[in-house]
């Protein structure tokens, strides 16, 4: 089954055409790298699927259901979730804290303000799970700012797995990571449940190969090539464009 369609997409800004004749179809359950240079409109279309960006015309489908005029909550109950370039976590609250709130968020004690954090056990337990599962249960009672970069980048993808998405969006996951840091990250991602369906932008390509099943190659908001990391890495448009070598170089 097809997870996610995006089906001849156009943004445009005033002048400026952003995203033009956009299509990509994915399955579900695969990994899909999204990679390109600079200015290719890579943000741009994660902000058209998640529904921050309304698309000038095209469609978006999520198991073969339009969402494309849907609001981002509308997207967020039929599984879609998403992760940002910029850390979007509370730096100064302890990570079990920032965990709790992202699962009560998810449930209608998000309007309960007269109890305590204490009072919502059945949270607390979950979300001591979700880190013992992923490791972090040592830093549960330490504060966000403390942890590293590529500790708060988990963080955050374990926030977004919180609500069970069948679509997972990772922007850049692994920017300004250490390669010790990356490290962390890579199997985090390879290791998702294989049923969630994952799409991230990844501007290192190695990293995207040893992440991703797939990758598409966006250049001035079109689709210049999609493939296995063999057809990527020999596709003389892709070491033009991207890697900014001459086609016909050995």
């Amino acid at each position: 089954m097809v997870a996610l369609e995006i089906d001849n997409v156009y943004v445009q800004f005033g002048g400026l055409q952003v995203l033009s004749s956009c299509s990509l179809s994915i399955e579900a359950g695969e990994k899909r790298a999204l990679i390109g240079p600079n200015g290719a409109g890579k943000t741009t279309l994660f902000n058209v699927i998640s529904g921050m960006i309304k698309p000038t015309a095209g469609r978006v489908l999520a198991f073969q259901r339009e969402i494309t005029a849907s609001p981002a909550h509308v997207r967020a109950s039929l599984g879609l979730a998403r992760t940002f370039q910029i850390t979007n976590l509370f730096i100064n609250l302890s990570v079990l804290d920032n965990i709790f709130l992202g699962l009560q968020a998810l449930t209608p004690t998000k309007y309960v303000f007269y109890k305590t954090t204490t009072s919502f056990s059945g949270l607390i337990d979950q979300a001591v799970a979700l880190l013992k599962k992923w490791g972090l249960e040592n830093k549960k009672d330490h504060l966000l700012g403390s942890l590293s970069h590529g500790e708060q980048r988990q963080l955050e993808i374990i926030l977004a797995l919180a609500s069970q998405p069948k679509i997972l969006l990772l922007d850049e996951p692994t920017q300004g990571l250490s390669t010790a840091e990356t490290a962390m990250v890579v199997p985090m991602v390879r290791s998702l449940d294989p049923s969630t369906t994952v799409l991230f932008i990844e501007h290192d390509m190695d990293v995207a190969f040893q992440m991703a099943d797939r990758i598409t190659v966006l250049n001035y908001g079109t689709v210049l090539a999609e493939g296995t990391e063999e057809e990527i890495r020999s596709n003389p448009k892709v070491s033009e464009v991207y890697l900014g070598l001459d086609g016909n170089e050995e």
